[in-house]
C-alpha cells in the first residue's frame, strides 16, 4: 500500500475519534518493538504453577487444568459472539466448527491426565487439594448459561421439585450440578459447593437473567429455514460437550479413583460416578433438535 494512503488512513482514523494523529505518530517513534515473550506474557504464564506438595506430577496436574480453562475461555469467546451479534448461517457454521474443534481437543487432552501422572503420586498429592474440585470451574458454567435455557440444566428429579412458574433463582436452586454437593434430605452443602456459590452464584444468576430469551438455543429456535448442515453442527457440539467429554472425564476418574476397586472419594466430596455421567446430568443444549429416541438414550451411544 502506498505510504501516502497509509498516512491518510491513519489521519482519518484518529480524526473520526476526535484525536490528533500527529500525537500518535510521535508516540510510535518512541515505542519499543514488540516481542513474543512480552506479547504472550510467557514469563507470567510459566510462573503460574504453584504446587502445594513436593510431588513432581502435581505441576502436570495444575498445567493441565490451566490449559483446560484457556480452551473453555476460547469457547466462551466464540459463544458470546453468537449470542450478542447477528450472523448469517456461514458464520454460524464457522463458529460451531471452532467450538467442535476445541471440544475435540478437550476430549483428546484427557490422555495427559490419564497417562501423564504417576498413579500412586496422584492418589497421594490430591488429598492436599481438598476441597478444591474441577466442579468449581465457573467458565464451564458460563458456557452452559450462554448456550441454553435454564430448564435444560435441570434433570428429571429437579424438574419435579420446580414450582409451576419458576424464577431464575428457582432454577439455580434445582440446577443439576447442585446435586453434586447438596444433600436434600439433611439440607447440608459440601464445603466445595458453599465456596463456589459464595464466589460465583450471584454472578451466574445475573448472567442468566441477562441472557434469558437470547441464548444460542433461543436464537436457533427463532431461525427460519435452518439448514441441515447447521443442525448437524449444533447437534455435534451438543453431543461432544454434554456426552462425549463427560464420559471421557468419567473414564479418567475411574482410572485413578477406581482402578483397583477402591472407589476413592473425589476431592470435592461428590458421588463422582453418579455426578459425572450424562445420564445423571441430563444436560442438553438443543433438545428440540433431537428425536425422542435420541433423548431417551442420552448418555448412551447415539
Amino acid at each position: 500500500m502506498d505510504k501516502e494512503i497509509i498516512i491518510r488512513d491513519i489521519e482519518n482514523k484518529y480524526q473520526e475519534l476526535g484525536e490528533n494523529s500527529e500525537s500518535y505518530l510521535k508516540g510510535l517513534l518512541h515505542a519499543k518493538p514488540i516481542n513474543y515473550w512480552d506479547y504472550i506474557e510467557v514469563d507470567t504464564l510459566l510462573s503460574l504453577q504453584k504446587p502445594r506438595t513436593n510431588f513432581k506430577d502435581e505441576e502436570i496436574f495444575i498445567m493441565y487444568h490451566q490449559v483446560t480453562e484457556l480452551f473453555l475461555k476460547m469457547m466462551v469467546h466464540e459463544i458470546k459472539q453468537l449470542v450478542s451479534e447477528s450472523f448469517e448461517e456461514p458464520m454460524w457454521i464457522e463458529k460451531l466448527d471452532r467450538l467442535n474443534r476445541y471440544t475435540h481437543m478437550l476430549i483428546n487432552s484427557f490422555d495427559v491426565m490419564k497417562y501423564g501422572m504417576n498413579y500412586d503420586d496422584y492418589n497421594t498429592f490430591r488429598y492436599a487439594l481438598t476441597p478444591a474440585s474441577g466442579f468449581q470451574s465457573v467458565t464451564f458454567r458460563l458456557i452452559e448459561i450462554y448456550c441454553t435455557r435454564l430448564d435444560n440444566l435441570i434433570n428429571e428429579e429437579g424438574k419435579k421439585r420446580l414450582p409451576e412458574k419458576p424464577t431464575t433463582q428457582d432454577y439455580f436452586e434445582h440446577i443439576y450440578w447442585k446435586d453434586a454437593g447438596y444433600d436434600r434430605k439433611t439440607e447440608k452443602k459440601s464445603l466445595t459447593l458453599r465456596q463456589f456459590e459464595e464466589r460465583y452464584l450471584d454472578e451466574l444468576i445475573s448472567l442468566a437473567s441477562k441472557t434469558t430469551g437470547n441464548t444460542i438455543e433461543d436464537k436457533v429456535l427463532k431461525m427460519e429455514n435452518c439448514s441441515e448442515k447447521l443442525i448437524q453442527k449444533l447437534k455435534e457440539f451438543d453431543y461432544l460437550y454434554n456426552v462425549a467429554w463427560p464420559l471421557v472425564h468419567l473414564g479418567t476418574a475411574q482410572h485413578y479413583l477406581d482402578a483397583k476397586g477402591e472407589t476413592k472419594a473425589a476431592t470435592g466430596g461428590s458421588e463422582w460416578k453418579k455426578y459425572l455421567h450424562p445420564k445423571f446430568q441430563q444436560r442438553k443444549f438443543f433438545p428440540t433438535l433431537w428425536s425422542k429416541e435420541e433423548l431417551s438414550n442420552w448418555g448412551n451411544k447415539l
